[in-house]
């Protein structure tokens, strides 16, 4: 059995980008959310799409990924794009960011086990300065009836119920919803799906 980190190298070591390089359309929307020039941390960002986009944007962008092969991918995202990108390898079980320190957290389908989510969850949520928002989508246990992408596992699927569990107490739900999307995300993510939108603010 490989590993997670050797599953994403693998998975992203193929030709191409496996999720497209347009960054995700719930995360285009939200973005008005972000502070312009703000400091903006992607976790889980794969090969960039979402962060370089971000950084198009004018934000200042760490993208944090397990996999050095998708970090690679984003870096030359970015510099196609002549944009900045901060890269970090870490597994987000493990790895330690400074508390208050940024103006938005992007988790865009980074699907963590039921086992260090929440733990997770709340490390990234205490990232935020009051008052900064952590943008979320992923998808729901009902993408198990779709095949249009995700984890085949129910124990890495999210509810709002769920997310709001996870960052009570840190962050107020300004946005919570679930239901039929069609998406069109490189060949990882095409057709009707079922997802989880989140939005929560840092409490003061």
């Amino acid at each position: 059995m490989h590993s997670p980190l050797n599953f994403w190298d693998q998975r992203f070591a193929e030709p191409g980008f496996k999720y497209g390089t347009e960054p995700n359309a719930f995360l285009r929307e939200q973005a008005v959310r972000l502070p312009p020039a703000g400091r903006v941390l992607v976790p889980g960002d794969g090969e960039g799409r979402n962060g370089v986009w971000l950084a198009a944007q004018g934000h200042q962008v760490t993208s944090v990924d397990s996999s050095a092969v998708g970090l690679q991918k984003a870096r030359d995202l970015a510099s196609q794009h002549g944009v900045a990108l901060e890269t970090v390898v870490a597994d987000l079980a493990v790895w330690e960011p400074a508390p208050a320190s940024v103006d938005g957290v992007v988790l865009i389908y980074t699907h963590l086990p039921g086992s260090i989510r929440q733990r997770v969850h709340r490390k990234l949520a205490l990232t935020l300065k009051p008052g900064a928002c952590l943008i979320l989508e992923a998808f729901h246990p009902a993408q198990l009836q779709y095949a249009s992408g995700g984890p085949k596992d129910l124990d890495m699927l999210y509810t709002q119920e769920l997310l709001g569990a996870d960052f009570g107490g840190l962050l107020q739900s300004v946005m919570a919803w679930d239901g039929e999307v069609t998406l069109s995300e490189g060949p990882g993510h095409q057709g009707l799906a079922h997802v989880t939108r989140w939005v929560g603010v840092r409490l003061e």
